[in-house]
């Protein structure tokens, strides 16, 4: 099936395009680019429906699923859920702010909320921090609620069932690196002469 490639101008700030901490400002203006196999469109609920091998770039930003509905509220907020497919899990990623480092995680869906500036992994979710290429911390569980304003995170497990037992919250968190500190002035070296060469000099 050909793909449809759109570039959008709007002011969707789908998946955390907010110029706070955490999230790169640089984002907020840059063209919002997606691709996808079909495209549906509804004006009057202000409802743009993408399906088949969704890709998502704006700046910084990358999203990928299998469909992402994309929604608008009365007062101007975007709201995003992307849905992964049978065999691969809806990803997010995106530059942290001032520094070499990337945010990104994935579920079965993802949902971002406009107003709040928040990004929820549901089922299988997984959150990860890279600092260059290196991973540095990761998180899974049940449910991941990434907060763009505050850079904090929350992680549930599945609650226990009569089928299954409840499911555990992982962590594997690094210590961030310490900056190098200065090093302290070196005494210049000073020329000392033995006895015997300062009777030679007389």
């Amino acid at each position: 099936m050909k793909k449809t490639i759109l570039s959008l101008s709007l002011g969707l700030a789908l998946a955390g395009v907010a110029g706070h901490a955490g999230a790169e400002k640089a984002d907020r203006n840059k063209p919002m680019n997606v691709e996808a196999d079909a495209l549906r469109y509804d004006d009057l609920k202000q409802v743009s429906v993408f399906t088949g091998n969704v890709v998502l770039t704006k700046g910084s930003i990358i999203i990928r699923g299998a469909q992402l509905e994309v929604r608008q509220d009365p007062d101007g907020y975007q709201h995003g859920l992307v849905t992964g497919s049978a065999s691969t899990p809806a990803f997010f990623r995106q530059k942290r702010d001032g520094v070499d480092e990337y945010i990104e995680g994935d579920g079965e869906t993802i949902e971002y909320d406009g107003r709040a500036d928040t990004v929820r992994f549901l089922k299988k979710a997984q959150l990860r921090r890279l600092r260059g290429a290196t991973l540095a911390d990761e998180v899974s569980g049940a449910s991941i609620l990434y907060e763009n304003l505050s850079d904090k995170f929350t992680v549930d497990g599945a609650p226990k069932t009569a089928a299954a037992p409840a499911g555990r919250v992982r962590a594997m968190l690094t210590p961030k690196p310490e900056a190098q500190a200065p090093l302290a002035p070196q005494p210049s070296p000073t020329l000392r002469t033995t006895p015997q060469l300062e009777k030679a000099a007389q």
